[in-house]
């Protein structure tokens, strides 16, 4: 992770879970990592954690929406304008609503799009814009998916869901190719971890706690930091290493 201090992350979803465990892993390891989400209150105290801490790296909080483009393209603007650009694209953030393909909302079927898929596509375009204009050619983007995004569970709630997932699947592999037909050696990396210990399923199901305390003491779910861990493991690999998927 050497060549990597001093350099910038973008890391989307930073106020709790995996987003946040990831934007700290990277400032303690030197990174200067703009953390993003709706709820930048929690980012801001994150920061001051890691300031205390000593930490050589800073962690930037930053308020955006991303189902809104023009929030996106606002926070790239300011990006470049404070930090001259992104040098490390972590697509972290994601949503489920339990709305069943046979009688679900609409609006929650778009929510899932706009932040699973559109805004993932949107940040990972103009990383690579942000790269591309400073001859930026070791850059990383790297999509945080899931086991969702490989295989179909047998549960109605996540259904439409894991089509978005899928979608993260398909759009790294098109962008791995993307970028080797314009001989860029910026790569791309899909990480699908199995159940992870987060807010996820709490929030998945607020309106039935028990199911999510019952997912969770079912089996031994991963902690975030081994996401964490997997990240920088794809972010040290040598330039001659590409890990397109790492599935755990």
């Amino acid at each position: 992770m050497e060549r990597w201090r001093g350099r910038v992350a973008l890391v989307t979803g930073a106020s709790v879970g995996i987003g946040a465990a990831v934007a700290l892993e990277l400032v303690r390891l030197g990174m200067n990592v703009v953390g993003c989400a709706r709820d930048v209150a929690k980012i801001q105290k994150l920061a001051a954690e890691c300031q205390s801490a000593g930490h050589p790296g800073v962690l930037f909080p930053f308020k955006c929406d991303l189902t809104k483009e023009e929030e996106i393209l606002a926070m790239f603007a300011a990006i470049k304008e404070q930090h001259k650009g992104v040098d490390v694209c972590i697509n972290n953030a994601g949503l489920a609503h339990p709305e069943l393909l046979l009688n679900g909302k609409t609006s929650g079927w778009k929510n899932m799009m706009d932040v699973n898929v559109l805004a993932l596509s949107i940040c990972t375009r103009e990383a690579y814009q942000s790269m591309k204009e400073r001859n930026v050619d070791d850059g990383h983007i790297v999509n945080i998916n899931g086991m969702c995004g490989h295989r179909v569970i047998t549960n109605p709630d996540l259904h439409f869901y894991t089509a978005t997932k899928y979608a993260v699947t398909a759009l790294t592999e098109g962008l791995r190719q993307a970028l080797h037909a314009e001989n860029s050696h910026i790569r791309a990396t899909c990480i699908s971890p199995g159940l992870v210990e987060t807010e996820f399923l709490s929030r998945f199901y607020k309106n039935n706690p028990n199911k999510a305390a019952g997912a969770y003491s079912a089996y031994k779910s991963l902690e975030v930091t081994d996401v964490a861990n997997a990240v920088t493991y794809v972010l040290s690999a040598p330039p001659h290493v590409q890990v397109i998927f790492l599935l755990f």
